[in-house]
């Protein structure tokens, strides 16, 4: 591998699904202030909306997470149109 040009602060990190709790440890770089306990150690925490835990390509399962209101915005701004 050439020196040099890797990133210093590629370390284990701890992703949480906030949709539904499931928690893995892989590496990464990101930055975060948070940290969590994992099988017994302390590694710093990144919250994700949606993973492959709980996307419903990956799960089979047509299930809707709405984590803003984006879709009950735009039903109250163009109703149930059907042509």
């Amino acid at each position: 591998m050439k020196k040099g040009i890797h990133p210093e602060n590629y370390r284990p990190v701890v992703f949480k699904d906030m949709s539904n709790g499931d928690v893995f440890l892989s590496r990464s770089t990101c930055n975060t202030k948070e940290t969590i306990e994992f099988e017994g150690e302390t590694y710093p925490l990144v919250k994700l909306e949606i993973s492959s835990t709980s996307h419903p390509f990956y799960t089979g399962k047509s299930k809707l997470v709405d984590t803003a209101g984006r879709v009950d915005k735009f039903i109250s701004r163009y109703g149930n149109r059907k042509k």
